[in-house]
């Protein structure tokens, strides 16, 4: 059996990571963090979409995993919640720290990732949340399902909730670089111990940065296997949803739906679900 080294692939991620952090904060790229400055009632489109799953949540301590430069944690406060923000990026951490200064926003941010989460947030003071809120694009960097499903167990107040969106493990399957329109299944529908390595030289917002680390490591996870990670971890599934759409351009004959999302053209806009939004709660 070959050995995997999941702490290089972890490390190749890194590097892309911090890279893109810079370049993604830049002016002109579709981040537009000024526009969340100048106006104080602004919140993502992605938030947005998850507004009426998320409900009211005034006063709600919560947490954002994978908060990348933090504008969904941003929005998420704008809505009323106490937030904390966590990545696995210092140069990320650094941007979204700026936004939140920059927007007066009262947001503590901290450096960890799956396998450090809960004693890096215990021993800040912060280890139990009414609300984990996991945004879209960031189950693909996590090697196994099952710890990430375990740390938000341990991350959640009895009776907190946690709710994710993100790309569905069928659109991730998927050979995206095609352009004639066909869909093709060209890579793992569930989660392997080796992941699968991308080499892009561009990325998902508009940039004209040249980027140095192109490489990155990728774990897809099948729709069952979260579903019986979370329920493993202790939690209950009180939502489970399947969308025509995702807020990037992800293969080149999509097209632009509301609210800055992306779907497939109408003949084809039934074939395969785009996103998921999953849900759950911890028993009281």
């Amino acid at each position: 059996m070959r050995t995997v080294d999941v702490r290089a692939a972890v490390d190749l991620n890194l590097a892309n990571w911090d890279e893109r952090a810079l370049a993604h904060a830049a002016p002109g790229t579709g981040y537009v963090l000024d526009d969340y400055v100048a106006d104080p009632a602004k919140i993502s489109d992605v938030v947005s979409f998850d507004a009426p799953r998320l409900g009211d949540v005034s006063g709600l301590q919560g947490v954002h995993l994978q908060c990348h430069l933090g504008t969904d944690t941003l929005s998420l406060a704008r809505l009323g919640a106490r937030m904390t923000g966590v990545d696995f990026s210092p140069a990320a951490l650094e941007q979204a720290s700026a936004l939140a200064a920059r927007a007066g926003a009262d947001i503590d941010y901290h450096r960890a990732d799956v396998s450090d989460g809960a004693a890096v947030l215990a021993a800040a003071g912060a280890d139990r949340y009414d609300l984990v809120y996991t945004g879209i694009g960031a189950l693909c960097w996590l090697p196994r399902i099952t710890d990430w499903a375990r740390l938000v167990a341990d991350l959640l107040a009895p009776g907190g909730r946690l709710l994710v969106r993100d790309g569905h493990p069928a659109l991730l399957a998927l050979d995206q670089d095609r352009t004639d329109g066909d869909l093709v299944l060209s890579h793992p529908w569930f989660e392997r111990a080796e992941p699968t390595v991308f080499d892009e030289p561009g990325s998902y917002v508009e940039t004209d940065h040249v980027f140095t680390h192109t490489r990155s490591a990728e774990w897809n996870h099948g729709l069952g296997e979260l579903v019986t990670a979370v329920l493993g971890a202790g939690l209950r599934v009180t939502g489970l949803e399947e969308h025509r759409s995702i807020p990037w351009k992800a293969m080149a004959h999509m097209v632009g739906a509301p609210g800055g999302e992306w779907a497939l053209p109408e003949d084809a806009a039934d074939r395969v679900p785009l996103s998921f939004t999953l849900q759950a709660t911890k028993p009281a």
